[in-house]
């Protein structure tokens, strides 16, 4: 019984380790066509190393390009960040405060808001 549940916490392990290998390799393989920088000739040359000699060919790659990974992976955020911020401002739209209290006065003269209401619109804009 011992040894049943020792062989299974070592498959366990094997497994693990196996995820984390598929996890990284599939990393290197998105960063290698992720990156610019790098002719075509050299991404095929990584390519076909990372499907002859996978364990080694990764482990290369992380120790030689492994610090420009991280950067060209900041870079990659802080342009999603950039766009998302131009869709939030482009969906929202600026409007001025100007803007607010001239509508407020529209609704003020048409009779859909009361004098004190205007009030309160004009000071929430101006704040």
């Amino acid at each position: 019984m011992a040894s049943d549940f020792g062989t299974f916490i070592i498959q366990l392990i094997w497994l693990f380790i196996l995820f984390m290998f598929i996890f990284v390799w599939v990393m290197v393989i998105f960063d290698l066509f992720s990156d610019h920088t790098m002719g075509g000739v050299a991404k095929a040359i990584w390519v076909i190393f990372l499907i002859i000699l996978p364990p080694i060919t990764t482990l290369v790659y992380l120790i030689a390009r492994g610090s420009s990974m991280a950067q060209r992976r900041q870079k990659q955020v802080e342009v999603a960040e950039q766009a998302q911020k131009a869709y939030i401002q482009s969906a929202v739209g600026s409007v001025s405060p100007a803007d607010q209290i001239a509508s407020a006065k529209a609704l003020l003269d048409s009779g859909t808001i009361t004098q004190s209401e205007f009030e309160g619109l004009k000071a929430k804009a101006l704040a």
